[in-house]
């Protein structure tokens, strides 16, 4: 026998002992054929394939911060009493990139929607910076609250605190920077906050329908920033009550948040010595500010807001 068929026989006789049961055939496994898999290999490869398949967040998302000036923090309280709801807006449409409270952010950053609440101390130098610097930042600057907007309780600041008595002058955020939108009270409504930042996002990131539907519901309250830092009770009386506009709907008294405002005679009475000049009942009352843009597409509004918070179906 020749030394080639010897070398084959022997050959042959490997490939055979390979193939028995138990031991892997060294020609499959030179073929590319790959050994079967143990149950814990399949197991990362699904835990791995699961990771893969998980869900991007959303990248149109806009950017909201809030910033803080001369405040309680009251209208911050109302902002996360939206409990889910705030959840909702920050997993689907804002990512809250300033807040000196809830995000570890040091210096104010571009944003989208700036939400500001308290009035500015005009001897806190870095107070006047940063909201003259929040205004350069911000696509959207909303005067959130009372404070912020027409300078509410702190315009009866005299100083005479014992830590900073300096600090006596105390003024709403638009006599220092041009504001978009008003939201006031003191402090607003939990409800009224979150359908800013829903008609925000539908704004900026919405179909034209939605952009128009959110156009309307804000435009009562841009028409409030165009107006300046006059409407407190004082004013509702000289321009509605003392026009004859007044129609006794009580909706001023009711939205007062320091029942300086009585109805008498179906007539809204003013407390001046009461009023914090925080703007609830000159912003609510519907003789100030008849928005037919909101009253004919409300149905409209509110279907769009309740989508987006995921209550279409309810």
């Amino acid at each position: 026998m020749g030394l080639l068929s010897r070398l084959k026989e022997i050959f042959k006789g490997k490939e055979q002992e390979a193939e028995k049961p138990g031991k892997p055939a060294a020609g499959k496994a030179a073929a590319g054929v790959k050994p079967a898999k143990k149950p814990s290999d399949v197991k990362v490869e699904q835990k791995l394939e699961e990771k893969n398949k998980e869900e991007k967040p959303v990248v149109n998302k806009i950017t909201v911060g809030h910033v803080h000036m001369s405040g309680c923090t009251g209208c911050l309280v109302s902002l996360a009493d939206n409990y889910e709801g705030l959840f909702k807006i920050l997993d689907d449409y804002a990512d809250l990139v300033y807040c000196l409270t809830l995000a570890d952010v040091r210096h104010i950053p571009e944003m989208d929607v700036a939400l500001v609440e308290g009035s500015v101390c005009l001897q806190d130098e870095c107070s006047v910076r940063e909201i003259k610097e929040t205004r350069e930042k911000a696509k959207v600057v909303v005067a959130l609250g009372g404070c912020a907007a027409y300078g509410n309780i702190t315009r009866f600041c005299r100083g005479g605190q014992w830590n900073q008595p300096q600090h006596e002058s105390f003024v709403p955020i638009g006599d220092l920077i041009d504001v978009d939108v008003y939201l006031p009270s003191c402090p607003p409504g939990a409800e009224a906050i979150r359908n800013v930042c829903v008609m925000a996002y539908l704004l900026l990131q919405g179909t034209d329908e939605q952009k128009a539907l959110a156009a309307a519901y804000l435009t009562p309250l841009m028409n409030l920033a165009k107006r300046g830092t006059d409407a407190c009770g004082c004013d509702l009386m000289y321009d509605i009550i003392n026009q004859g506009l007044c129609m006794g709907c009580g909706t001023c008294a009711a939205s007062c948040p320091v029942r300086a405002i009585t109805m008498e005679y179906g007539r809204p009475n003013i407390d001046r010595e009461m009023c914090i000049k925080c703007g609830a009942c000159y912003a609510q009352c519907p003789r100030s500010e008849f928005s037919f843009d909101v009253i004919n597409q409300f149905e409209g509004i509110m279907e769009a807001i309740d989508g987006a918070m995921g209550k279409g179906g309810e």
